[in-house]
């Protein structure tokens, strides 16, 4: 068993180095179109924000840390733009669709930004599109039976057309991402 676990490890290692390599190399395709639900029911397309920057975020409701810092500064940044807020939009995509219902979805969104859009898919559709922007996570079980999602947390700048632009890292200031 413990062999098997420690293979299991290393895969995964293994895929979230690759991931990683492919997205700060720029070699690899990053991005792509999706649709998703918003908490009201409607789907929403990528499609559906062309004209504006869209900054896209993927995370999980339950983050207890890096999560709420990162959102809180995507608010901070939209709030900064002033009467130029209208050109940009926040996207966050959950990585945990169990958990994350649109109830959840609506009021955590809610408490960073009023224009920030949550959205949801189901768990392979979520995998294709996080995996398409080069998102590792994972469901990591937890001694009380619960589980937490291990995720790479970058929020990603597409231009007006939708596409991949570049990346902040975890905890890039509202300041920063502003200038771009």
């Amino acid at each position: 068993f413990l062999y098997l676990r420690e293979s299991e490890d290393d895969n995964r290692r293994q895929g979230a180095a690759r991931l990683m390599s492919e997205l700060m190399s720029g070699k690899a395709a990053v991005g792509g179109p999706f649709t998703l639900t918003d908490p009201a029911g409607a789907a929403r397309s990528l499609a559906d924000f062309r004209g504006k920057i869209v900054l896209l975020y993927f995370g999980y409701a339950g983050c207890p840390d890096i999560c709420p810092t990162d959102l809180s500064r995507i608010g901070a940044m939209l709030n900064s733009l002033g009467a130029e807020e209208s050109f940009v939009q926040a996207l966050f995509v959950t990585l945990d669709p169990e958990r994350d219902t649109p109830g959840v979805l609506r009021e955590y969104a809610a408490a960073f930004h009023p224009r920030l859009i949550a959205l949801r898919g189901g768990e392979s559709e979520t995998r294709r599109i996080a995996t398409s922007y080069k998102v590792f996570y994972e469901k990591v079980p937890r001694p009380d039976g619960g589980y937490f999602i291990d995720h790479a947390a970058f929020t990603f700048l597409l231009d007006r057309e939708g596409r991949y632009v570049a990346f902040f890292p975890p905890g890039t200031h509202a300041d920063r991402m502003a200038v771009m």
